[in-house]
C-alpha cells in the first residue's frame, strides 16, 4: 500500500522545481495559508457578451457599464446619500472618465468650488472602489494598481483608521492630489479600477464581424482587456480564413463587408486595397442594372450619396461573381463537405436566363455575367486572377488583421468549459430524433464533442499549418466550411443561400433550414444530454448565441428548463426590429446569474453629455443557496491541488529530502 511518503517521492523532481519559487518551509507554509483564505473569497464576477457584430459603440458602453454592475455599485454605496441625477453623472463618469470630466469641470468657474467638487467625487469613487475590491485580496487589487500611483491609491483603498483621524487624514492625501494638480489623473485611474474590479472575466460567445461598422475597436479593447476567452462565431471563422490567405474567405468577407456600405473600416482600419476591385468592377459591371446590388444602410451611419452607392455596389457584384467561382474550386476539392449542389455557375441555362435549384428552373434577375465563360463557368480571366491574388496578399499583409486573428486564435475556441458554464457559438449537431449528427471528415466519424473538438483543431490548421502546404489549404477550406457548411457547429443551418437570395425572387429557394437542435434545445433532458457529453453535471447552464431571440414575438431566451440561455438579442442594428430589443447580456456573480435585457443604444456622444443609459431589465435565472466562494470554482480545484503540493514541499523539507536555499526565522 502506498503512502504519502511514496508519493512525495516519486514527485521529487517537481518539488524541486517547486523549491525555486518557495525555497524554504517558511515560505512554502506562508503561500499555503494565503491560498487557503483565498478561497475563501467569493467568486469573481463573469460577464458574458455575444453576437457584438461590430458594434463598437453599444458594445463599448455595455463593456463600461458591466451591463447595469457598475450602477448597482453605484446605488449600493450612495443611494443615501445622492440624488438619482447625481448617482446617473456619477455612473457616467466612471464609463467614461476622459471624455466626461471636461464637461463635470466647466461647471465650475472659480477654483475653491472646483477643489471642493474634486475632493467629494474623490471621496466618492474610493468608497465604491472599496466595494468593488472587497472581492479580491489586497496583494490583487495591488497588481491591479497603475504603477506611476499605485501607492498612493492602496493607502485610500486599505488605509486602517484606528491610530488617525480619517477625515484629517483622507483630506491630507486628496488635498495634496488636487494641490499638485493631479486630480483629473486620479479620477480616471479610479474609474478605471473600478470596471477592473468589478468584472472578473469576460466571455464573448462569438461573432465580433460584420454589419456594424467598427470590429477593429470591438478587438482592440478585448486585447486590452485583463481576462477574456472567445467562442468562435461563423462570422469570426470566415475573417480568419481571409487573414490565413484564404481566397473563397477573403471574397466572403468582401462580400458581406460590402453588401452593408461597410468597405470602408476595410480600407481605414486594415488598409485592404480596393483600388484593382474597384477598377475592374468598373470597367464589367459599371453600366449594368446595380438595383440588386446595392448595399443595406443605415440612415443614422449615412448620408450617403449616389456616387458612393454606385461604387459599393458594383464592386459588391464583381466580387460576388468572383467568390461563385471560387466556391465551386472549393466545393469540388472537397467532397466531405456535401455541397456539390450549390455549385449554382454551373446550373445555369445561358440562353433561357434560368437557373436550375433542386431540379426546378428559376428565372435570374440579373442575366449579365461578362467574366463568366460557360463553357468553364469557374474560369478566372486574367483581371480577375490578378485582383484576387492581390486581395489575399492584402488581407495577408495587414498588420492590424494579423494582429486581431492572432488574438482570435490564442484566446479563442469553439468551444469553452468554465465554472460550470458549458459556451459555445452556434449548435451542437442533432438528428430530428434528437441524437447527435454524426459527420464524415478525412474517413473518420465526428459527433458531439469529438466534433466540436475535431472543428477547433482543423480550423486552426488553416493559420497556422506550414505556408504552402496541403494541411494549411484543407484548414483554410474548412473555415469556409465552418462559416456556411450544413454540420458545421458554428453555423447550424442547411445552407447559406447567398445566389439564391440574390438572383432568385422565388423566396421558397431562400429557405435555410435550422438543424434540429434548435428543436431539441428547449427539451431539458436533451440540454442535460449535451450537457453530459461535455462532461459537465445536468445542474450547469449552457450559454449560446448566434441565433437572435425575437422577443417582441414572446419568445424567451430561457431554454431546456433554465438549462440553456440564448444570449443573442440582437445587437447589431440591422436586428432591431426584428427582436424588438438590442441584445441580451450575462452576468454570473457570486450571489446570481441574472440576463440583461437592452434596448437600443443611442451614441456614446449622447451617453456622455445626458449621462443616458442603455436602458436595461434584470431577470434573475437562478439564485444561489449561499455565496458561491472562489473553492467551489474551477479556480478552487486548481488552489487545492496546490495547496496539496506545497503541503508536500513542506514535508520533503522536513525529511531533508529537499534542502533548504537560505536561512530564515523558523517560526513554525
Amino acid at each position: 500500500m502506498r503512502t504519502e511518503t511514496d508519493e512525495i517521492r516519486d514527485n521529487l523532481k517537481y518539488l524541486s522545481l517547486l523549491a525555486r519559487d518557495y525555497p524554504s518551509q517558511a515560505a512554502a507554509a506562508s503561500e499555503i495559508i494565503s491560498t487557503q483564505a483565498l478561497m475563501k473569497l467569493p467568486k469573481g464576477t463573469e460577464h458574458f457578451m455575444s453576437d457584438l457584430h461590430g458594434e463598437h459603440e453599444a458594445f463599448v458602453h455595455i463593456l463600461n457599464s458591466a451591463s447595469g454592475v457598475i450602477r448597482e455599485k453605484v446605488d449600493i454605496v450612495l443611494g443615501d446619500t445622492l440624488p438619482e441625477e447625481a448617482r446617473a453623472e456619477l455612473a457616467t463618469l466612471i464609463y467614461y472618465p476622459a471624455e466626461k470630466l471636461p464637461q463635470l469641470k466647466a461647471r465650475w468657474a472659480d477654483e475653491d468650488g472646483l477643489d471642493q467638487w474634486y475632493t467629494e467625487t474623490l471621496f466618492q469613487l474610493i468608497e465604491i472602489c472599496r466595494l468593488v475590491s472587497s472581492k479580491h485580496t489586497r496583494s490583487h487589487v495591488r497588481r491591479c494598481l497603475p504603477a506611476s500611483c499605485g501607492y498612493i491609491m492602496d493607502e485610500l483603498l486599505h488605509a486602517h483608521f484606528e491610530d488617525h483621524d480619517k477625515e484629517l487624514y483622507y483630506g491630507q492625501i486628496v488635498g495634496s492630489i488636487i494641490e499638485n494638480g493631479r486630480g483629473d489623473a486620479f479620477i480616471i485611474r479610479l474609474c478605471e479600477l473600478i470596471k477592473r474590479l468589478a468584472v472578473d472575466k469576460l466571455h464573448i460567445v462569438g461573432d465580433l464581424f460584420d454589419r456594424g461598422p467598427h470590429p477593429d475597436i470591438i478587438l482592440d479593447r478585448l486585447m486590452r482587456h485583463h481576462s477574456v476567452d472567445i467562442q468562435w462565431g461563423n462570422h469570426d471563422v470566415v475573417w480568419m480564413g481571409a487573414a490565413a490567405g484564404s481566397a473563397i474567405c477573403a471574397c466572403t468577407v468582401l462580400k458581406t463587408t460590402l453588401a452593408y456600405h461597410n468597405h470602408g473600416m476595410l480600407e481605414d482600419c486594415y488598409g485592404i486595397n480596393l483600388r484593382h476591385l474597384q477598377r475592374m468592377a468598373e470597367y464589367y459591371y459599371g453600366q449594368d442594372d446595380l438595383s440588386i446590388w446595392m448595399p443595406h444602410t443605415d440612415a443614422a451611419r449615412g448620408p450617403y450619396t449616389e456616387g458612393m452607392l454606385h461604387r459599393c455596389a458594383v464592386m459588391h457584384k464583381a466580387i460576388s461573381i468572383l467568390m461563385f467561382k471560387v466556391e465551386c474550386r472549393v466545393i469540388d476539392r472537397n467532397p466531405d463537405f456535401k455541397m456539390a449542389g450549390r455549385d449554382y455557375l454551373r446550373r445555369i441555362n445561358w440562353e433561357k436566363g434560368t437557373v436550375n435549384i433542386a431540379g426546378k428552373d428559376y428565372p435570374l434577375r440579373d442575366t449579365s455575367f461578362p467574366t463568366v465563360d460557360p463553357a468553364d463557368p469557374t474560369a478566372l480571366n486574367e483581371d480577375e486572377e490578378m485582383v484576387l491574388e492581390r486581395l489575399v496578399r492584402s488581407f495577408r499583409e495587414s498588420e492590424k488583421l494579423q494582429q486581431h486573428v492572432g488574438f482570435l486564435y490564442a484566446k479563442g475556441s469553439v468551444y469553452h468549459i468554465e465554472n460550470g458554464n458549458l459556451l459555445y457559438h452556434g449548435v451542437v449537431p442533432m438528428t430530428e430524433k434528437g441524437t447527435f449528427a454524426v459527420e464524415r471528415f478525412e474517413g473518420r466519424n465526428y459527433s458531439g464533442r469529438a466534433l466540436m473538438d475535431y472543428c477547433d483543431a482543423r480550423a486552426r490548421r488553416g493559420y497556422y499549418a506550414p505556408e504552402g502546404s496541403a494541411e494549411r489549404r484543407n484548414g483554410q477550406d474548412f473555415l469556409w466550411y465552418l462559416w456556411c457548411g450544413k454540420m458545421s457547429p458554428l453555423f447550424g443551418r442547411s445552407a447559406m443561400t447567398t445566389f439564391e437570395r440574390l438572383y432568385v425572387a422565388d423566396k421558397s429557394t431562400h429557405t435555410e433550414t435550422k438543424d434540429p437542435y434548435y428543436k431539441w434545445y428547449n427539451d431539458e433532458a436533451v440540454c442535460r444530454r449535451i450537457l453530459a457529453e461535455f462532461g459537465l453535471p445536468g445542474s450547469c447552464h449552457i450559454v449560446n448565441g448566434h441565433v437572435p431571440v425575437q422577443e417582441k414575438n414572446g419568445e424567451s431566451p430561457i431554454k431546456g428548463g433554465g438549462r440553456l440561455l440564448v444570449i443573442d438579442g440582437g445587437f447589431c442594428r440591422a436586428y432591431h426590429e426584428k427582436t424588438g430589443i438590442a441584445g441580451y447580456t450575462l452576468v454570473y456573480s457570486s450571489r446570481s446569474m441574472s440576463l440583461r435585457t437592452h434596448q437600443p443604444f443611442v451614441s456614446a456622444e449622447k451617453a456622455i453629455s445626458e449621462n443616458l443609459d442603455i436602458i436595461s431589465r434584470k431577470n434573475i435565472v437562478e439564485t444561489e443557496n449561499r455565496r458561491i466562494l472562489v473553492e467551489d470554482i474551477d479556480e478552487g480545484e486548481a488552489l487545492r491541488e496546490r495547496v496539496h503540493d506545497l503541503k508536500q514541499l513542506v514535508t520533503a523539507y522536513q525529511l531533508g529530502w529537499i534542502k533548504e536555499s537560505r536561512s530564515e526565522d523558523r517560526i513554525w
